[in-house]
C-alpha cells in the first residue's frame, strides 16, 4: 500500500507552474486530495481554433485531460509523472470561457498507474474525459 504525501494546493500549483506551458495555459490548483486533483485553466483566445464558430482546439483539452490525469498522482508521487499511454473522447465542444478540471487515481501501481480526468465548461457540462497510464516507478 502507498503512502499519501500531504501537499497544499499552493504546493502542488508551485511545482505545477515551473512549466512554461503550464503557466501559459493560466492553471490554478483548486483543490489537491489522496488521489485527486481540481484545476482551473484561464481562457485564453489563442485556444481557439475555428475563429468563425469560437470552438477550442481539441489540443487543448487532451491537453487538460492529460495533465490533470497526471497530477492527480501527486498525492502519491510527489511530482509529475511521464506519460505512458493517453484517450480522450470529446463529448462537446469547448466555447469561450475558463475551464476546469477534475481528475482522479483509479489504480496506483509501483511502475505504472492509471488515473482519469473530465474536462467541464463555467456550466459544468462535460467537454472532455479521459484516462492515461503515467511511469510512477522511482526516477534513478
Amino acid at each position: 500500500m502507498s503512502e499519501t504525501i500531504t501537499l497544499t494546493a499552493a504546493e502542488v500549483e508551485a511545482k505545477l507552474l515551473k512549466g512554461p506551458f503550464h503557466q501559459w495555459l493560466g492553471l490554478k490548483v483548486i483543490s489537491v486530495g489522496d488521489g485527486e486533483i481540481e484545476l482551473k485553466a484561464t481562457w485564453r483566445p489563442e485556444w481557439v481554433v475555428n475563429a468563425e464558430r469560437g470552438y477550442v482546439h481539441g489540443g487543448i483539452l487532451a491537453t487538460l485531460i492529460d495533465l490533470t490525469a497526471d497530477w492527480a498522482l501527486v498525492s502519491k508521487t510527489g511530482r509529475g509523472v511521464p506519460t505512458v499511454d493517453l484517450r480522450v473522447d470529446y463529448h462537446r465542444a469547448a466555447m469561450e470561457g475558463d475551464l476546469t478540471a477534475k481528475g482522479k487515481v483509479v489504480k496506483f501501481g509501483g511502475t505504472l498507474s492509471v488515473a482519469e480526468a473530465q474536462v467541464l465548461d463555467g456550466e459544468g457540462r462535460l467537454l472532455a474525459s479521459g484516462r492515461g497510464v503515467y511511469m510512477t516507478a522511482t526516477p534513478k
